[in-house]
Formats: C-alpha cells, structure tokens, sequence
C-alpha cells in the first residue's frame, strides 16, 4: 500500500516520485543519492525478483549527475527530472537493445530510436534504470520466457508477478524504482499491478502514444505503473503529449491530469459488479474487494450493485489477439515457429488461420461491446469490480496448477473486456488475503475520462489507506 501523503520514508528508496521531486526542490535530496539507493534495491532483490533484463547503473548516475546539476541551477527540466524509472522491453529504447522477451531478436540492433514513451521520459529528465522483463511479445498475463527465465512476485517470490508487464510491476513493488511504464492488452498493466500490489493505469486507447504500430491493434495501450494514483496522473502527463509517429493518438488532455487527480469526486455515481454477471471469484478476493467498496460508499459515492449486461467475449477477444501476434511473429526470422514459448506458437497458428471476416467479426463483437459500455455509463460514471478473480499463483505456470484451464485469459475475466471497448482502467491495491498476497480492486470509465478514474481511484485510495 502506498505511503500516506503526509509522511516522507528516510530511505529514498521507498519514496513516491511525488515525494521525490518535492526533497530534490527543497535540497534535502539530490537525484543522486535516489538513484544510488535505488540502484542498491536493484543489486539486493532483482537476483531473487528477475525484474530486470537489462540494468544500466553507470548511465543511470550520468543521467542523475545532470539532473542534479539542473535542480541546483534552479531549471529542472519537468515534471519528474531526475526520477528513476524502468521501461517494459517492448518500448523502443536508443542505445539499449529491444528484444520483447525473445530469443528470435537480435540483440546487436542497431538500436537507435526511441518510442514516444521513451522520448518523452528522457525529455523529462527522468533517469533510466534499465528495461523490465516480459513473456515473448508481451502474449500472456504471467512472465516467463526462454530469454530471461520467471520474473518472481516480490511479495511471494514462489509466486508469478503477473504479466505481460510483470518486471515493471515488481520492480516498483520491490523498491527498484517508483514509478515504470507497461503496455496492456488484455490487461498487462493491472495484472501484475494487482498481483505486487500496486497501481496500473490502461488509459484510454491513444491517449498515450505508441510507436512502432502495434499489430494488436485497439487492444494496445500503454500507462504508467506506480505506488500511488497521484504518481500515476503525473507519469501520464509526460507519456501523453503528442508524437507524430502515431496516427491513432488523442489531441492533447484539455487539462493537466496532476490536478485533476485532486478534484472531489464524492456523489460520483458508482457500480459495483462482483463478477461481470459471468465470471467465476475466489472467495477471499470476493470478501476483500465487497469491503472495500462497502467502505467507499460509507465515505460518500453513491454505490450501486449493477452489472454491465453483456456476455463474456472470450472468443471474439482471443480471435483478435491470435491475429496480431501471427502479425507480428511473421515478422521473425524463419526458424521463429519452432523457438517461441509453445503457448505463443498455438496461439500464432491460430491467428494464421483466421480468415478476413472472422477479424471484421471479431472487431463487430468489440464494437458493439463498446457500445453497450456507452449506454450503461450514462446511469453510472464509473464500474469498478475485482482486477483479477485470484491471487497470484504459483511462479511458472500460465494458469493456475490444478485448475484445468487452457489459457490465460480464462483466469483474466475483468480486465481484457475493456480492451475491446478502449475504456480508460485503473488497478489500486485494496487488501491482502490470509497468506499475504494483494488482491487489486479496478476502476472502469466511459473512454476519454481518464482524469475521472484516476480522481476516484484517488479518493478510493485516500479512504481505504
């Protein structure tokens, strides 16, 4: 659970960026010294973790040197100068090699471009740790794969992180940096973020800009993972000003989503959806996430018990997501099939097999998914149900062991729907269960309005500590 907002931990380490760009302005800490304490949680927990598959300490302290130099001229550059963040390795990054989890990638590049993501981070000042773990291509919601081994839940390291961006989850879980950056695409960011207990973002499709395209289509998205909801609103005003690569992006947020992260949201029209009228809920997840919405309508929203009406879209949802990864895996030398995780290869012979009019189908079904969204938020400003039905699991495994379940996304049932309809998203850390393991509860808003779901996350956090 995130720090109270009145209190600063010694240990730079632990702080917020919130937090630390407040010590770097008033002198008491230097960007330095953050990135030294936060490059010593690095060397300490990433050998259990596996976090990391690329860390970079001596251009980490250059990158802080000069932000130092700029906070003791008094012309820090933004909103996060002198921050340390990680970045997903599927964020194209200059000089640092992008292999997407694969083997098939070619390590020695050239590497010399970086995605608007990582542009507008480095224009920002912000010091670059190193890049996270992901599966192959970001294709499943744990994080394993043949290049870098499983990336460990920091909280229970016998456990998987989630996925696909599981190293960026646990390396701000574990104090490896507070603030990363993940994509989602069936529900990669609040995944694992409710796994390591933390925040996960999915914004709006094209609020954040994504280049180069994504084969996944409408489903992509990218946004900030965070120990707090302010720290993620102010990730996103630097991930969401403009790049040209990308023809899908949203013009500009007509106001700042630091400040509007702070409005008051109480009386804001609440439903609450213990399973989407279809999916099946640990208990111990059902009773934490019932408490926690129980104490947000004593604390002021306006609560109702309400379920969106549609039927589970699996099909429609794994049709279109075979599809972009065939895309994307033609791409790959010849030899790929035969190297890949076995359940990325399934799923690439399936998105080979599918014709035209299934995809047009497939996208018709996503459509009028986004429509019946449309009409149910004119009743009710935000849903908010469980982020994932079940804590985190064993470490290596795709599904839970035992449960006899044949893929990823059956265990995933409240976050790829809102792929589909492009909603903005967002997973704050409400509990744990009897063992320890954080359950995460999600907030869901009409699509654009990702200044109303970070302010009640906000508030949600606020009142549930």
């Amino acid at each position: 659970m995130s720090n109270p907002e009145n209190t600063t931990p010694a240990d730079p380490a632990a702080m917020t960026a919130a937090q630390l760009v407040a010590a770097y302005a008033a002198g008491t800490l230097s960007p330095v010294e953050a990135t030294e304490a936060v490059l010593a949680v690095v060397a300490d927990r990433d050998p259990v973790v596996n976090a990391f598959c690329l860390v970079d300490p001596d251009r980490a302290l250059v990158q802080a040197k000069d932000s130092q130099e700029r906070w003791h001229a008094g012309r820090a550059r933004g909103l996060l100068d002198g921050v340390p963040v990680s970045i997903k390795d599927i964020f194209l990054t200059e000089d640092w090699p992008t292999r997407r989890g694969s083997t098939s990638v070619d390590p020695a590049g050239p590497w010399t471009v970086d995605s608007p993501v990582t542009a507008r981070m480095r224009a920002d000042g912000m010091v670059f740790l190193g890049k996270t773990t992901t599966p192959e291509i970001a294709w499943k919601a744990v994080t394993d794969s043949a290049l870098t081994g499983i990336t460990r839940n920091p909280v229970a390291p016998s456990t998987t992180a989630g996925g696909s961006s599981g190293g960026s989850a646990a390396a701000v879980a574990a104090g490896m940096g507070p603030v990363s950056v993940g994509t989602d695409g069936g529900g990669s960011i609040r995944i694992p973020a409710a796994f390591c207990g933390i925040v996960g973002f999915k914004p709006t499709h094209g609020r954040v800009p994504l280049f180069p395209a994504s084969p996944f289509g409408p489903l992509a998205h990218a946004g900030p993972m965070t120990r707090t909801v302010e720290d993620a609103a102010l990730l996103l005003d630097i991930l969401a000003l403009p790049d040209p690569r990308d023809p899908t992006a949203l013009a500009p947020a007509l106001a700042a989503f630091r400040d509007e992260v702070h409005r008051d949201v109480r009386g804001s029209r609440v439903a609450w959806s213990p399973d989407l009228g279809f999916a099946t809920v640990d208990p111990e997840v059902a009773a934490i996430t019932e408490a926690a919405v129980r104490r947000l309508a004593a604390a002021g929203l306006a609560v109702t018990a309400a379920d969106p009406g549609f039927g589970d879209p699996l099909d429609a949802f794994e049709i279109l997501w075979a599809a972009g990864a065939a895309t994307m895996l033609a791409g790959f030398p010849a030899g790929s099939r035969e190297r890949v995780d076995p359940g990325l290869g399934a799923a690439w012979d399936r998105g080979d097999a599918v014709s035209a009019v299934e995809y047009l189908e497939a996208r018709n079904v996503a459509a009028q998914l986004g429509i019946a969204m449309g009409t149910f938020h004119r009743d009710h400003d935000v849903l908010i149900t469980p982020t994932v039905p079940i804590p985190a699991f064993e470490a290596g495994h795709d599904v839970p062991p035992g449960s006899g379940l044949r893929g990823w996304p059956e265990w995933t049932p409240f976050t790829y729907p809102f792929n589909l309809t492009q909603q903005p998203a967002i997973s704050i850390p409400v509990g744990r269960t009897a063992t320890g393991l954080p359950v995460g509860l999600q907030i869901v808003g009409p699509r654009h309005s990702d200044d109303l779901v970070l302010a009640v996350a906000r508030y949600a956090e606020q009142v549930l500590g």
